[in-house]
């Protein structure tokens, strides 16, 4: 993946793919380490408004908040993340692509993840 540099769209590329292998196994430590170092790198080479960098975002909001030892933390930032990415999404891609769509759908599970988490139970 180095022989073209960490700021090739091809290098983020396969990191981008790579999250999404994680996030099938459930891997979301490795998910979130590899996102946050490679999200930066998209962001400053691709610009915040381009399909791999809202791909690679969603990716990493969809393993802060499916991870079962989630903090209110991760989950609040999963939200925040998908909310953006959700706003970004819809400017960029349309209201009808099916990525929005999806993210939109991630939007609404991890909110209720994270209100789930903020209601105490019944006693």
């Amino acid at each position: 993946m180095k022989f073209r540099g960490e700021e090739h769209e091809k290098t983020l590329l396969a990191a981008n793919n790579y999250a999404w292998g994680l996030l099938k196994l459930r891997r979301f430590e490795e998910v979130k380490t590899l996102m946050r170092k490679t999200m930066p790198v998209a962001r400053r080479a691709l610009g915040a408004n381009n399909k791999l960098t809202l791909t690679m975002r969603w990716a990493y909001a969809r393993a802060l908040y499916m991870d079962p030892a989630a903090t209110l933390d991760d989950l609040r930032e999963a939200v925040t993340t998908l909310e953006d990415a959700d706003q970004i999404g819809r400017r960029v891609l349309g209201g009808e692509h099916p990525d929005v769509a999806e993210i939109a759908g991630d939007l609404r599970l991890a909110r209720a993840v994270l209100r789930s988490r903020k209601t105490p139970p019944p006693s």
